[in-house]
């Protein structure tokens, strides 16, 4: 039994000339939580979007719970993403005009799943994150902290393996990323994610498992 949630082989990125990531390799284990730090245009953000699929890597493998994901076409691969992955971002990507129970609906919407089936859930995810007072109300009536935990909602909708969270805590004050990182912690408690991280904040890498550093494009542990 493959032990791996996602395993980075020999990742390689160009833009043009410029070589972002040069053979990059990493496991993670089922359950961890990983930290990925390192100076701006490192190319931290570039390998979570290629883990994320949604980038291909100019050479290499990225093989989640043993699946070869870019084998598969655009649409196949479109659908692992929606099922296995979920994402946090700094700024929430909220959509403005829908609701946050809406928003958390989007990625069941998108499976094209019956509202019967996705609405109880999403309903009982935003109570589980303390939102059940903030269901019908649109992004621009919440806190920062509100939206961040509508979006970790949204990103848990499909039940996924794998979170992962780009600067989560990087538009927030003190305290709602305090409130951040206690959630992910709970996150991986109450539903067992693999958590892959990407911050500058060191109070964040610091719940992590692991730090990982990438540095002129590879990777080492801290």
């Amino acid at each position: 039994m493959n032990e791996n949630m996602i395993e980075v082989q020999d990742i390689h990125k160009s833009f043009g000339a410029l070589e972002v990531l040069k053979g990059v390799n990493l496991r993670v284990k089922k359950g961890e939580i990983v930290a990925i730090v390192g100076k701006s245009g490192a190319g931290k953000t570039t390998l979570l979007q290629i883990i994320g699929t949604l980038d291909r890597p100019t050479k290499g493998k990225v093989l989640i719970e043993g699946n070869d994901v870019f084998a598969l076409n655009d649409r196949d691969l479109a659908a692992f993403r929606n099922r296995h992955i979920g994402f946090i971002f700094q700024f929430h990507q909220l959509l403005p005009e829908f609701t946050a129970l809406e928003n958390v609906c989007i990625p069941a919407m998108i499976a094209r799943e019956k509202e019967s089936d996705y609405r109880p859930r999403a309903e009982k995810l935003l109570r589980d994150l303390g939102l059940e007072d903030r269901m019908g109300h649109k992004p621009n009536a919440l806190s920062g902290g509100e939206k961040q935990r509508v979006a970790a909602a949204r990103a848990l909708m499909m039940n996924p393996n794998i979170i992962l969270a780009d600067e989560p805590t990087g538009s927030l004050d003190e305290k709602n990323k305090k409130e951040l990182s206690d959630l992910l912690l709970q996150l991986r408690r109450k539903y067992g994610q693999t958590i892959l991280l990407v911050t500058h904040d060191k109070e964040l890498a610091g719940i992590a498992d692991r730090v990982i550093e990438i540095k002129d494009g590879a990777m080492t542990d801290r």
